[in-house]
């Protein structure tokens, strides 16, 4: 009989640490990477903490964070004197005031709204009393111009409430619907009724008595603002000026029966397919945007009208292409109102009115007694204004807005002396100012850019009236910051290549340490080594130099995968976290099996000023494209790749590249895959869309050479479509117009996987596990790498 050993528990325990140690660094190692591995839940690799803000006082810092990989995130505080982090009590968080909120000119005091509720606050000593408890939403409350009363909106209308004696008073009566006009007695009838007057002496003594009764109970009556009906249009951004004599808003109404799209849900709990409404299509009419002025005093209401405006008859130079109608009159173009702003004594209003073809933007002065729009900047952009800062503007001083232009080429500071006209520029050169604040006292102005870099986001600050930019933020990557209450310190948000973002504090001094308080990076993901990507300039066919990242492997297997990222307007070639850090990992595990990877911030992308934003305009698949086939051909000359083994996938308008290469350019790329992509331009939004393309009645050229369906012909590489089948955004009919079209071309060479629960941006790990899986069995077989 055989002897069969049994240890005892002694035993047991003593080597039961040496084998738990082991398998836990087994389990904490990454590699070899896998797509299992990489497109796992993203909490494997530690959740970044989001949404930082500061506490009123500037002693503590609260953000959200999931350092446990909990099933959602939690409010956590850092504590800047103990330098301790710990997680908020549910009864600690009902007491926090609302992270939004308007503060009077001292910043002593705070009016904000919770759980749509008004509350007030004393800073210093952190009192807060609570202004309204009602079944009613509160919101967009402001200090009155003199601060003793707060301004809100309740429903439709706006409200003042005193701060000591808690007075409320209706400021405007918006009464929703369409007003139906008040029927006008026909001749016929007037002649009637004063026949009948002169002829009966009892009715003319009634009808008089009734006058003199009206007239008696209207004198009796407390003033009431104005019924203003809403014509069944959308009413906001209802603003009092600081005088408390004016309310401006905005009315915006839906024009015609625009017709919307149905995405269809296949797999759902009900076990029926059901219908998710969608939005509509490019093209489509939009709403009609109206800018009106309320004066309390007179209790009138007028329309600002735009016929003043530099310019608003002008037409777009690529109606040249097209047959001209000379027997139309040029009409004033449609417009949207934003970012309409009082100055603080009240003197002034300004607005920013763009055009609906977004050709043109202009920022106007209102002058609320005449109801007239004096132009103080227009900008005129024959593609379409944009740039970062595009939207935003703020007063500098009573008779000074600070505003950004894209004039130069690159979004840079500006100020307009709005009694005088006089305009100055503060920021010069070819890079972009991104984001810009004023300090509270409003003599210095808080910046990021990336002037250092293309690929490197700074923070900045500057003295309002222009000079000497002093850069505040040394490390390389991002740079996200927020000052502290008392503009002593900065809160950075910060990530570099290959590390995502952590928070840092620094004091608001150049060449300050920043200090980490976070550290969010899970074991397993800091056992590989993962690569800083090459940030390299490729140069293109007609002489321009295109940012990308390059990922060489140490061991090169002879091909190559070109990246392309979404969105269009986006960067990717950058020296922070990318977005895209699955597709970052993805091109990690490629360069670990020998494939050379290259990721363009081709033509239209984020970061490069406006002739790179709008190098795509009315060709989408044009300069864009050929930067990516320039791409290919850098690997070659430049990297040793063979020239019949690379591949190209992406996603959204990398889909959409992808499908235009294969398309358009065949023989460049031996494989692609195209996951979610747009096929037909004509499909997707407007307002993306119509600002590259105009509109698909209007500049149908544009559409045709710049959607995919219409060059299917050209397919001769493999293609692999993904598609989520409630994409919202993309929707599948998009990939399914182009199979319809493939399958009529008699093309073999294809194929496409569906994703029955998946929007846009896929949620389940293994769907992503699955897509990902096929993009590189197709790269395996069509590129020839073993």
């Amino acid at each position: 009989m055989r002897h069969l050993y049994k240890p005892t528990w002694r035993v047991i325990l003593a080597i039961l640490p040496l084998f738990l140690s082991r398998f836990y660094v087994q389990s904490q190692t990454l590699a070899p990477l896998t797509v299992e591995k990489i497109m796992r839940d993203p909490k494997w690799i530690g959740v970044a903490p989001s949404s930082p803000y500061w506490s009123e006082d500037g002693t503590k810092v609260y953000f959200s964070w999931n350092p446990d990989n909990a099933t959602s995130d939690s409010l956590y505080v850092y504590d800047l004197a103990t330098k301790q982090t710990r997680k908020v009590t549910p009864t600690e968080r009902l007491a926090l005031p609302g992270r939004s909120g308007d503060y009077n000119k001292a910043r002593t005091q705070k009016l904000f709204e919770k759980n749509g509720d008004l509350y007030w606050m004393e800073l210093k000593s952190g009192q807060t009393r609570r202004l309204t408890n009602t079944v009613e939403v509160e919101s967009n409350v402001k200090f009155s111009g003199d601060e003793s009363r707060a301004i809100f909106k309740r429903g439709l209308n706006l409200f003042s409430l005193h701060l000591i004696t808690s007075e409320l008073v209706q400021l405007t009566n918006f009464v929703a619907g369409s007003k139906k006009p008040e029927a006008t007695p026909s001749e016929q009838e007037k002649w009637l009724k004063n026949d009948q007057l002169a002829m009966f002496e009892i009715l003319k003594e009634r009808a008089d008595k009734k006058k003199e009764g009206d007239k008696i109970a209207k004198s009796n009556q407390p003033k009431r603002p104005k019924e203003i009906s809403t014509n069944d249009a959308n009413i906001d951004n209802v603003m009092l000026s600081p005088q408390g004599d004016f309310v401006i808003y905005r009315a915006v109404k839906a024009v015609g029966n625009a017709k919307n799209t149905i995405v269809p849900n296949y797999v759902t709990e009900s076990g029926f397919t059901e219908d998710i409404p969608a939005r509509t299509k490019v093209g489509a009419a939009l709403m009609n945007a109206q800018l009106f002025v309320y004066d309390i005093q007179k209790d009138t209401v007028r329309e600002a009208s735009v016929k003043d405006l530099a310019g608003i008859t002008d037409k777009p130079d690529y109606v040249k292409d097209y047959k001209a109608d000379t027997s139309k009159k040029a009409t004033a173009r449609k417009v949207q109102f934003t970012s309409i702003q009082w100055s603080e004594n009240g003197k002034y209003a300004v607005v920013i009115v763009r055009a609906q073809d977004n050709k043109d933007r202009w920022i106007a002065l209102l002058d609320p007694t005449t109801v007239k729009l004096k132009v103080l900047d227009r900008l005129r952009d024959e593609a379409w204004v944009g740039g970062p800062g595009s939207y935003w503007l703020d007063w500098l001083d009573e008779e000074t807005i600070i505003f950004h232009s894209e004039a130069t080429g690159y979004s840079h500071l500006y100020t307009i002396n709005v009694r005088t006209g006089e305009r100055k520029a503060l920021t010069s050169g070819k890079f972009e100012v991104q984001q810009a604040e004023l300090s509270k006292d409003k003599k210095t102005i808080y910046f990021t850019s990336n002037e250092v870099h293309p690929g490197e986001q700074h923070f900045y600050k500057m003295a309002a009236t222009g000079g000497d930019r002093i850069r505040l933020t040394t490390m390389v990557g991002a740079n996200d910051a927020a000052l502290s209450p008392d503009e002593s310190k900065l809160l950075i948000r910060y990530s570099s290549a290959t590390k995502p973002w952590e928070l840092y504090l620094q004091d608001n001094q150049p060449n300050a340490t920043a200090q980490a308080f976070t550290s969010s990076l899970s074991s397993e993901f800091k056992s590989y080594a993962w690569r800083e990507p090459q940030i390299v300039k490729v140069k293109a066919a007609d002489g321009a130099e295109i940012y990308a990242r390059l990922y060489v492997p140490k061991k090169k297997n002879g091909a190559a995968v070109v990246f392309v990222h979404g969105a269009g307007y986006l960067q990717n070639a950058h020296k922070w976290w990318s977005q895209y850090f699955r597709e970052y990992m993805f091109h990690n595990l490629l360069a670990d099996q020998g494939y050379t990877v290259l990721d363009m911030d081709y033509r239209a992308s984020a970061g490069y000023g406006r002739d790179w934003r709008t190098g795509i305009y009315r060709f989408m698949g044009g300069k864009d494209l050929d930067d990516n086939v320039d791409g290919a051909k850098y690997l070659v000359e430049k990297h040793g790749i063979n020239p019949k083994r690379i591949g190209i996938y992406g996603g959204s308008y990398g889909g959409f590249i992808t499908l235009m290469a294969l398309f358009t350019k065949p023989g460049v790329f031996a494989a692609g895959a195209a996951l979610r992509p747009v096929t037909d331009w004509a499909a997707y939004n407007h307002g993306y869309t119509s600002n590259i393309l105009n509109e698909p009645q209007t500049d149908s050229l544009a559409y045709r050479r710049s959607s995919p369906i219409y060059h299917a012909a050209g397919l001769r590489d493999h293609l692999l479509i993904c598609h989520g089948m409630v994409d919202v955004n993309v929707h599948i009919q998009d990939s399914y117009r182009l199979v319809q079209r493939l399958i009529e071309l008699k093309k073999e060479n294809w194929e496409m996987a569906s994703y029955p629960m998946e929007d846009h941006g896929f949620v389940e790990a293994t769907s992503w596990m699955d897509e990902y899986k096929r993009i590189l069995k197709l790269f395996k077989e069509k590129l020839n790498a073993k």
